[in-house]
């Protein structure tokens, strides 16, 4: 089955990419998708608001399964962790439109009847609006108001367009005591010189803007806001810039938390962010797996990871992934540490590396940056209107000096072009649908009975995962909150239970792992036992005593 779904996946995507946007959705274009889905496949998607932002977006949730959704082992997916990464939001709404493109078939249907999947498309709305905006500049907070300097004022100290281009990039300044130099294989680009190295700096380097509130510092208490990927609760890092007063501090934030905790059968998160644990999985650490805070993952665990990247790589088929970290806060780890659930982030997409083109007389870089890797991709794939020519300018905050503006423009690094973005939702579509064929499920088998003396019957089964994945994280296991496997005899009152527990709790399953069980009951006629959780199904049999 899983072949057919991948496949119709494949076909019904490259058929959509003919048609699709000539450019990333807005907020509004974004509503109108999502409502657009529940429309035409009411049986299938349900869509509801789970909050209003501080800026009176609504954060949706789109529930995408049949009959009971709740009692289906599920997946949650979230876009939008971070509000500068347009992408993110195009490969969650996708995934949910590529699903209902397929419902007409036997192999989607049959997903969908095993698996609920919780769409989450846009946790950043606004933050990601500054993307289609008449000012463009890189934004992750919210509209709530912050004082990011702690001045006792907010939003003094935005950015200024210098240049009047509707873009805020860079702002270099020439200085005997400067921070950067010139890329030594672009000169477009500025680099950070190393002191240790001998090197000597050219350029002080800020973003385009003036010291409207001359305390000596550029840029630093503008639309800030509240970053929904640094407002989560493990390791929040507190005081810091985007952060929040306190964790979950934002309607969104909390409104997510609210949900997911109530949604017992929820067995993996899957987020788009910078965040990045599915091109390279995390090692396990055993000095952050044993602190007293834990602060890394459990061996068992580090091996679903390692088996869930693969899955990712083969499928999605991204090389030379940039490094990731995680600075606390995030989504990310909060599913992992906090909900207790396998957590999986990947951006989705990154600038590939380049070799030299010698047809232009490219030559290797001698220094490897991600801007300079950058340009030289845009430009031998003839992407133009990405970096802003370095224009000279007067500064009054810098009188008598060397001012210029100019650099790479934002989004662009971390945004693809967005003839590329159908291929790319339809890769991660296809590797939400494999990991969802690889979900936990209980089985009970080899069940044989065994008649004896006194009107004793005994009864051995076995209880199987009969999936790749475990029924719950290792971690998930500690954790009174996650919902373990309950097996539970049902007798009547002329049936008794001699040996063995009426009601029992098993640790997590490993994929294809199997627990033996066994009871003596004196009676007869019949029983049943039935064996699940909310993760992994019920599976319910009829024993004759």
């Amino acid at each position: 089955m899983m072949k057919r779904i991948g496949a119709y996946l494949l076909c019904m995507l490259c058929h959509n990419s003919i048609s699709a946007q000539t450019g990333y959705s807005n907020f509004s274009q974004q509503t109108n998708r999502i409502n657009a889905l529940t429309k035409a496949n009411p049986q299938w998607v349900k869509v509801k608001s789970l909050t209003k932002t501080n800026g009176g977006k609504d954060i949706w949730q789109i529930t995408i399964g049949s009959g009971n959704t709740e009692t289906k082992p599920a997946i949650a997916v979230v876009g939008g962790v971070e509000g500068n990464m347009p992408l993110s939001t195009e490969l969650a709404i996708g995934f949910a439109e590529s699903l209902m493109q397929g419902i007409t078939t036997d192999s989607i249907k049959n997903l969908l009847n095993k698996t609920t999947f919780y769409i989450f498309p846009n946790m950043s709305p606004d933050a990601m609006e500054q993307y289609f905006a008449s000012l463009r500049f890189e934004r992750q907070g919210n509209a709530t108001s912050t004082d990011d300097d702690r001045d006792g004022s907010s939003n003094e100290d935005g950015y200024d367009d210098l240049d009047g281009n509707g873009k805020i990039t860079w702002m270099r300044v020439e200085s005997p005591v400067g921070t950067h130099r010139v890329h030594p294989n672009d000169p477009r680009v500025l680099i950070r010189a190393d002191a240790s190295k001998g090197e000597k700096g050219n350029y002080l380097v800020f973003t385009e803007g003036k010291d409207n509130d001359k305390d000596g510092n550029f840029n630093e208490d503008g639309e800030g806001g509240v970053w929904f990927n640094k407002n989560l609760t493990f390791k929040h890092p507190s005081f810091s810039q985007g952060s929040g007063e306190f964790p979950a501090s934002e309607n969104e934030t909390r409104a997510l938390l609210d949900e997911l905790f109530d949604r017992f059968n929820v067995y993996a998160v899957i987020s788009f962010s910078s965040n990045n644990n599915l091109s390279t999985p995390y090692a396990f650490n055993p000095q952050a797996a044993t602190a007293p805070i834990l602060a890394g993952w459990l061996m068992p665990d580090t091996k679903v990871n390692s088996m869930v990247s693969d899955l990712y790589n083969k499928t999605v088929g991204l090389k030379d992934a940039p490094a990731s970290s995680v600075n606390g806060g995030d989504l990310l780890s909060w599913g992992y540490y906090h909900y207790g659930r396998f957590s999986f982030s990947t951006p989705g997409w990154w600038v590939p590396k380049t070799k030299p083109d010698t047809a232009k007389n490219e030559k290797a870089f001698t220094v490897e940056d991600a801007t300079a890797n950058y340009l030289r991709w845009a430009s031998q794939q003839n992407i133009g209107n990405v970096f802003t020519e370095w224009k000279a300018i007067q500064h009054p905050d810098f009188p008598n000096q060397k001012v210029e503006v100019g650099g790479v423009d934002p989004f662009v690094i971390q945004t693809p072009p967005y003839a590329l973005v159908p291929d790319l939702v339809k890769k991660h579509s296809l590797f939400i649908v494999k990991l969802a064929a690889a979900q936990p499920e209980i089985d009970i088998t080899n069940v044989q009975t065994e008649k004896l003396a006194n009107g004793l019957t005994r009864i051995t089964l076995d209880v199987i995962n009969k999936a790749a994945l475990p029924s719950h994280s290792k971690l998930g296991e500690r954790s009174y909150w996650v919902k373990r496997i309950n097996v539970k005899v049902n007798n009547n009152s002329t049936q008794s239970i001699i040996s063995g527990k009426k009601i029992q709790l098993l640790n997590a399953l490993e994929g294809y792992s199997s627990k033996q069980l066994s009871w003596l009951i004196k009676g007869s006629g019949k029983i049943t036992i039935e064996a699940g959780s909310p993760t992994t199904g019920t599976k319910t049999i009829e024993v004759t005593l």
